[in-house]
């Protein structure tokens, strides 16, 4: 009998597989599928299987990868190609001994290989293939094969790297030797972006590195890249350059571009701005997901309250309704989601947006183009010699627009639109900082909703917080904290963040008979806001703590997107 029979038919005895796995396991075997490929592909639990086989074969299991930091100088006298092709984790052991972890144990060849290159006595160790592959992309850094590649051609070649800000003549196409491995990193930075659920993709210079940061869930989380990257930023930016039809010649002014990819089915749309820095070209890529199914209003976040009153404000005839909120606070989503809502065949829907982040069915839309001159207050004039009923306009960014928008709608036109303010009383206040007449905001608004995105507690790492602790934080914070409180202790699932997905929380203030007349008495901000809290409006964090209830956020999350405002009725 084979060893690999044998091991078979003790793991049939110990429960791990069943007969049926055991002779499916040997035809795939046989068939040329590793060990443990073929035992995974016929539906084992890889870490039972390793736990079982480890102990058979003399080998260590190692249960907890994610707890062993390397040192960089002990990572940097391995190979990345060869931990990365092979599937390798090297560790240090406390005593000092050098493992290399694999997820078959008969699968050793590239442990051999490593043992020639370093002349090291390496010990094997095993841990699923999940495991290896998050510690190799955690510290060898995105694209660590590829920069590898580049390093050594370069090396063969003796090409040299433009990192200066100073040279000014670099040429990606006469680089011909890195070329492929530029696009190939490229490719990769973009697919890690999209795969992780990023927003936006932030490439920083800087003196003696390059940062590649990602935006997930509203906050920026360092990349792991590896340190030999910077010598290659000038072909990085060269090739974003290309692929958003860019000028590569020209490095002192900003510029602005956009590419469309393809991943898995996903059409992506993202936005490009490079500006000229101290050390080099910075660039921020904005996602965007064309393909992303489209919110109904129901699913926005909105609380039975303000869901119900939203949903009678859009039917309106007409007025301005205005969405107000920082960027990427989920400002535009909102709105798209009320236009799907009223969007029928009895109606005439026309947008001009920068840019126009979905395509909505049976809506008009309008890009805005520096370029050609279309801007928002422009393509406003011409929205209106189309017979719209309801026009959306991207931001309102001027006097003109906001004149052009409020005229809109005295004139029977319902009129969508966002607004730069931190809560929803500050809208009126600031039309009037811009110019437009009280009496023109007063009889022209409708309604103003102030938004935010809260992050939700991951569900695979969700805990909850010890009790004593609670009743601490309910001392400080008061009707704040619910009975139980939870957080997220960070897993492979949510990149050890704690947090997976975000929800809207809203301010919604309907102009009444009462706030028009404080705003033609030229009211502060603060006395517009306690007339609306006086007709039931919620501020951000009074909306928040239904979702502190349920137990789908932390009060970090809610203390870091909201501030301390719990006005009352009576003050």
């Amino acid at each position: 009998m084979s060893i690999v029979s044998t091991l078979l038919s003790g793991m049939c005895k110990s429960g791990i597989i069943n007969s049926s796995q055991m002779q499916q396991i040997e035809i795939s075997a046989a068939a040329g599928h590793g060990f443990m490929e073929a035992s995974v592909l016929n539906g084992v639990k890889q870490d039972a299987a390793l736990k079982f086989l480890a102990g058979e074969l003399g080998y260590e299991y190692i249960d907890n990868l994610a707890g062993y930091v390397p040192e960089p100088q002990f990572l940097a006298k391995f190979s990345a190609h060869v931990l990365l092709e092979r599937g390798i984790a090297p560790i240090l052991s406390k005593e000092g001994r050098v493992f290399a972890v694999i997820s078959d144990p008969f699968e050793t060849t590239g442990v051999d290989e490593l043992r020639l290159l370093t002349g090291l006595d390496i010990e094997i160790g095993l841990a699923p293939k999940t495991d290896i592959n998050e510690f190799l992309k955690k510290y060898l850094g995105l694209g660590a094969d590829t920069i590898q590649s580049m390093v050594d051609e370069a090396a063969q070649s003796g090409l040299q790297f433009l990192t200066s800000i100073d040279q000014e003549n670099m040429d990606l196409a006469s680089t011909q030797e890195e070329g492929a491995s530029i696009i190939r990193f490229v490719n990769q930075m973009l697919s890690q972006a999209i795969e992780s659920r990023a927003t936006d993709v932030h490439i920083e210079p800087f003196e003696n590195e390059l940062r590649v940061r990602y935006r997930i869930d509203g906050v920026l989380q360092s990349a792991a890249v590896p340190p030999e990257l910077k010598q290659f930023q000038p072909a990085i930016v060269s090739r974003i350059k290309i692929l958003s039809s860019l000028d590569i010649a020209e490095k002192r002014v900003p510029q602005d571009g956009r590419i469309k990819v393809l991943l898995a089915g996903r059409e992506v749309d993202i936005r490009v701005s490079i500006i000229p820095m101290l050390h080099g070209e910075a660039v921020v890529l904005r996602l965007l997901d064309c393909s992303s199914v489209l919110l109904g209003l129901e699913k926005i976040g909105m609380g039975p309250h303000d869901l119900a009153v939203f949903a009678e404000v859009i039917k309106r005839p007409h007025g301005i309704i205005l969405v107000t909120g920082p960027t990427g606070s989920g400002k535009t989503t909102t709105l798209y989601a009320a236009l799907s809502c009223i969007n029928d065949i009895h109606r005439k829907i026309v947008t001009i947006e920068d840019p126009i982040e979905y395509q909505l069915h049976g809506i008009n839309q309008i890009q805005v183009s520096n370029k050609t001159g279309m801007s928002f207050a422009r393509g406003l004039r011409s929205i209106l010699r189309h017979d719209p009923d309801v026009i959306l306009v991207g931001e309102i960014r001027d006097l003109e627009t906001a004149e052009i928008a409020v005229q809109a709608s005295l004139t029977g036109h319902l009129v969508f639109s966002t607004l730069h303010t931190n809560d929803a009383p500050g809208a009126l206040t600031r039309l009037v900082d811009m110019g437009v007449e009280p009496y023109l905001v007063a009889s022209s608004l409708e309604a103003v909703i102030a938004q935010r995105l809260i992050r939700l507690i991951c569900p695979d790492c969700k805990t909850a917080v010890p009790q004593a602790q609670t009743e601490s934080l309910r001392g400080r914070y008061g009707e704040l904290i619910p009975d139980k409180l939870y957080t997220g202790t960070g897993c492979r699932e949510c990149q050890g963040t704690g947090y997976k997905g975000r929800k809207g929380i809203f301010e919604q203030m309907v102009v009444s008979e009462n706030i028009r007349a404080l705003l033609l008495a030229n009211a502060s901000s603060r006395e517009i806001r306690l007339a609306a809290m006086k007709d039931g409006m919620k501020n951000l964090r009074q909306d928040v703590k239904r979702y502190l209830d349920r137990g789908e956020t932390t009060l970090e999350e809610v203390l870091r997107v909201t501030k301390d405002e719990m006005l009352t009725t009576e003050q």
